[in-house]
């Protein structure tokens, strides 16, 4: 047997970041809303575990134990007690290092299914403890809609959304890698008061009605100077949407992905072709949210 998981990537509508924790990590207010792009995860029996990539970026991917996929098989497995003895195959289609969760989302793929292949009969909330265990953003990846998170952003609360919001992404020529972004906040942060972070009720509210304007007028991304401080190039990306109409611009999570909400449909396509002849991005895509969790989506008998 075989089993395919479809898992989405995120945008941070507010990522609300505390000061430096003593464990290193930072206190959140995120607020994640899934978007349709997808990867794709396809795990199959095999004599040992091994890992398979394809799609854009797949050669930056890695496929020994410290892909987020494979150290999803090895939890699972050791809390049931057999061999991950499985070959995981990821299509992506989500950008590696982008800021949207890709890698997350593959190990939350991964877990979801060798939980169906092996029937292993895990709980939800055994799934998303694992998931927490693997990562800040994992728990998200599988139940994907939108959601606060708390804590360093793996304890979760659904949140209702109102409508559907249209999204364009561009994807940089380079990656930036997410603890480098962090340390470039803290260095940034040095001498200030850093408040609690917060979920805002304004945007929350927005969320709740589906209002693409109230929306704009509200996300925030305190990680957002210091991806611009290590990519100044960002900030050409950001005035190109800005310029062609975007309700907001914002760098996505860590970045270095760039998010333009737009009012509907027609803006969104005019938005992508603006930035695509930018020449400010690599690629450019267009997305709609919510979308759902990671989802099985094919089981083949072998």
């Amino acid at each position: 047997m075989s089993v395919t998981v479809r898992v989405p990537a995120k945008v941070n509508v507010q990522l609300a970041v505390g000061a430096a924790r003593p464990d290193g990590f930072h206190d959140l207010a995120n607020v994640f809303l899934a978007v349709g792009l997808y990867d794709e995860v396809t795990v199959t029996p095999a004599d040992e575990l091994r890992v398979t990539c394809a799609g854009p970026d797949a050669d930056q991917v890695p496929l020994d134990r410290t892909n987020l996929a494979a150290r999803a098989a090895f939890a699972l497995a050791a809390r049931r007690g057999i061999e991950p003895a499985v070959h995981l195959h990821i299509t992506k289609d989500i950008p590696v290092a982008g800021g949207m969760a890709g890698g997350s989302a593959d190990g939350a793929g991964a877990l979801l299914a060798c939980d169906a292949l092996w029937g292993t009969g895990a709980s939800r909330a055994e799934l998303l403890a694992i998931c927490a265990e693997l990562g800040s953003d994992v728990p998200f990846s599988l139940v994907g809609g939108a959601a606060l998170g708390t804590g360093r952003g793996e304890r979760l609360t659904a949140l209702e959304v109102g409508g559907t919001f249209h999204w364009v992404f561009a994807m940089a020529r380079r990656g930036l890698s997410t603890p480098a972004v962090f340390r470039e906040f803290d260095r940034m942060a040095e001498g200030r008061t850093i408040p609690e972070p917060e979920a805002s009720a304004e945007l929350l509210d927005a969320l709740a009605k589906g209002d693409p304007d109230a929306l704009a007028a509200t996300v925030s991304n305190d990680l957002q100077p210091a991806a611009l401080s290590l990519f100044p190039e960002l900030a050409d990306t950001l005035a190109a949407g800005r310029d062609a109409g975007a309700l907001t611009a914002l760098v996505s999570g860590s970045g270095p992905t760039t998010a333009f909400l737009a009012r509907d449909p027609e803006s969104a396509v005019k938005i992508a072709d603006a930035l695509r002849t930018s020449g400010t991005c690599r690629t450019v895509r267009t997305a709609t949210a919510p979308a759902p969790g990671a989802t099985v989506t094919g089981r083949t008998d072998q």
